[in-house]
Order: C-alpha cells, then sequence, then structure tokens
C-alpha cells in the first residue's frame, strides 16, 4: 500500500513515515498541497494524510480535491481539537481525523481501519448504465448478458467505473494495470481501450470511453 504524508513540518513527516515504512508502506512526502498535487499528476497512493494548517492551500481544500477529483481517502492531522474544525474536516471528506500530538500506535491502528474499509468499498460491484462490473468474479454483465474480458481489458474498465464522468490520466492507468515499473509504451494502453470499445459496442452497453487529449480517458453514460 502507498501513502503519500504531506505536512509544512518535516520533523513530522520523518516520524510519521518513519513508523509507516516499518509497517510496510510505501511511503512518500510532500511539504504542501501543490507539491502533493505535482505528485499525483505522476503516481497514485491508497491514502494521503494530510496537514490541516499548511501555506497556500490548507488541508480542508487539498482534502476536497483529493477525495472528489482523485478519489483518494484521507486523514487529516492537526493541532486543533475543536469540534467545528473536526465537522469541517469531515465536510472536507476526510475518512479520519487525529489530533497532535497523537500516539503512533494510534494513527497505525486508524491508517490501517481506512485502507480495509477502502478495499471493501472496491471488492463490491459497481453499476454504470447498463454496465454491472463484478470486481470478486472479475465479470461485467451487460444487458444480463455476461461477458468474461482480458483481465487487464477488466482492470483499466473498472478503474474508469470506479471514477465515472471523471477524467483519469493516461499515467494513473498504467500504473495501476501494469505497475510503477511498466516501460511498454503508450500504444498498449491505447490497444486496450480500443478492444474495449469495441467490446463496450458489440454488447451495446449504455456508456462508452472519452479520449480527454494529451490527459487520458472519462467514461460516460450515453443513454
Amino acid at each position: 500500500m502507498k501513502i503519500l504524508v504531506v505536512d509544512d513540518d518535516v520533523y513530522i513527516q520523518q516520524l510519521v513515515s518513519i513508523h509507516l515504512s516499518r509497517e510496510g508502506y510505501q511511503v512518500y512526502r510532500a511539504n504542501h498541497a501543490e507539491e502533493a498535487l505535482d505528485f499525483l499528476e505522476e503516481k497514485t497512493v491508497d491514502l494521503a494524510i494530510v496537514d490541516v494548517m499548511m501555506p497556500g492551500m490548507d488541508g480542508f481544500e487539498l482534502t476536497k480535491i483529493l477525495s472528489n477529483d482523485y478519489e483518494i481517502p484521507v486523514i487529516l492531522l492537526t493541532a486543533k481539537g475543536q469540534i467545528d474544525d473536526k465537522e469541517q474536516g469531515f465536510l472536507s471528506g476526510s475518512e479520519d481525523y487525529i489530533v497532535k500530538p497523537f500516539e503512533v500506535k494510534e494513527l497505525l491502528f486508524r491508517v490501517a481501519v481506512v485502507l480495509r474499509r477502502v478495499e471493501r468499498a472496491f471488492d463490491t460491484v459497481t453499476k454504470v448504465g447498463n454496465l454491472m462490473i463484478d470486481r470478486k468474479n472479475f465479470e461485467l454483465i451487460i444487458n444480463q448478458e455476461t461477458v468474461l474480458p482480458p483481465l487487464k481489458e477488466f482492470e483499466i474498465l473498472s478503474l474508469l467505473a470506479s471514477r465515472v464522468n471523471k477524467i483519469t490520466p493516461r499515467s494513473i492507468l498504467v500504473e495501476k494495470v501494469w505497475g510503477v515499473d511498466y516501460e511498454g509504451g503508450e500504444q498498449t494502453l491505447n490497444t486496450h481501450i480500443n478492444r474495449i470499445r469495441e467490446r463496450l459496442k458489440r454488447y451495446e452497453a449504455s456508456v462508452e470511453i472519452q479520449t480527454i487529449r494529451g490527459v487520458g480517458y472519462k467514461l460516460e453514460v450515453t443513454k
């Protein structure tokens, strides 16, 4: 599991990163929101731990972007404990909220809980238009007909469906489906996208994949 720690306090960055790494997580760091967003243009993570009080864009605003645009779960860190700050954090879309100073064991526990919650949510059936995606059995159900596509095609379509009507960058698709060390060219992704389009058209699915030139792809309901 990959975790991004966003905090302008280098000591907190190091503390959190060391303990998460010891638990087997792959940890990345960012000093502020803008650096975090730049990082996410090229990489993907499973969870973000975000400080509320940062120069420039604060943690609440960053959480809204991470939750809405990237669908990344967020745990907020703050030195404030007032109930209104907690409310603002949850309204921003955070999954959890920890007040500094905190016990490392508590942080690790909350990280594990949030990641389990996300994993359970991802194991469900997703319905988009007349298309159902069964992630447990790796099946597509279109107009009540079961389709068993190749695994890579299934993974691409599943990821696009989890972000329906949102743009998914090519870099994220490649990393999620083929891995961070993949060195193949863009033509491989293009080929898989074209095959998925043909399959959706053949079975008269009411969704289609739109190309966002220079950025990536977006799944939309057509009827």
